[in-house]
């Protein structure tokens, strides 16, 4: 079958977009001899496929795609942020209410970090989240150890180079002083590994607790910990735009030129504050 590499879409993704697994596993599914397209069997995931081929998974037809949906998750300390773990911890994944499909993170929290986590069921749509290109601001709470002043952070608000690597300018704001601690408001927009403990630390400020409040409009609230809710569609398409809900789709969000905007649409749409999940 001649691939279609400008209309189709790899079968890994098609799969992945499908519920059936991840990309990963799909391409694993594929190795096993599993996966038919027409008719056929193939053993390599780079082929593209598109919407008038059929596909089935160990003889069963591919299930139609789901809409691109999204959940606000607060994560609590002590989880890992993937599927498995090496050395056994608790995962997000495992810790998810029974019934929900198969999610992806967007971006991560690390194992001591706690606050809001976005999950989608859909891989493009996990993407575009993640780009900073979008220019949503993701927030923090940050405990430091140490006495910050507004000398200290300036570096940090002008963009510093760690160990050959340039960091964007950050938002970082002194709330108060609490003994031996500090709290302090930060905001990021690439998400870089381990951004925030490493600026702080950068500057002379240990991070003992970060935790996420807000991700673009999408925010924390009161969400208890370890509970889910989902994002209202209608909540998705005002922020994303109609491409949210597109399957493969090429279109990409531009929500930088409403960071206000944005905000007020969500919270009229109830995205802030949402209540725990049951």
């Amino acid at each position: 079958m001649a691939q279609e590499p400008k209309e189709g879409a790899r079968i890994a993704k098609v799969l992945a977009r499908a519920g059936v697994a991840s990309r990963r596993q799909a391409e694993a599914m594929i190795a096993a001899g599993r996966v038919k397209v027409n008719g056929k069997l193939i053993e390599s995931p780079a082929l593209n496929v598109g919407a008038q081929d059929r596909i089935t998974v160990d003889g069963k037809p591919l299930p139609a795609p789901e809409p691109a949906r999204l959940w606000l998750y607060h994560k609590p300390l002590g989880v890992v942020t993937s599927t498995r773990d090496d050395e056994g911890r608790p995962t997000v994944f495992e810790a998810l209410p029974e019934g929900m499909p198969r999610v992806v993170s967007v971006g991560r929290l690390d194992l001591n970090s706690e606050g809001l986590l976005l999950l989608t069921n859909d891989g493009a749509l996990k993407r575009r989240l993640e780009l900073p290109s979008t220019g949503w601001l993701r927030k923090y709470r940050v405990r430091v150890n140490g006495t910050p002043s507004e000398a200290l952070l300036a570096p940090l608000r002008a963009g510093v180079e760690i160990e050959g690597e340039r960091f964007m300018p950050m938002v970082v704001n002194i709330d108060r002083q609490q003994g031996a601690n500090a709290w302090l408001t930060t905001g990021i927009r690439e998400g870089r590994n381990r951004e925030i403990r490493r600026a702080l630390a950068h500057v002379g400020l240990s991070v003992n607790r970060l935790i996420r409040v807000s991700y673009g409009p999408f925010q924390l609230g009161t969400l208890a910990k370890g509970a889910v809710e989902e994002v209202k569609p209608r909540v998705l398409r005002e922020q994303l735009g109609e491409a949210a809900g597109e399957t493969g789709a090429k279109k990409r969000a531009a929500p930088r030129k409403e960071a206000g905007a944005a905000r007020r649409t969500a919270r009229k749409a109830g995205v802030k504050g949402p209540k725990s999940a049951r």
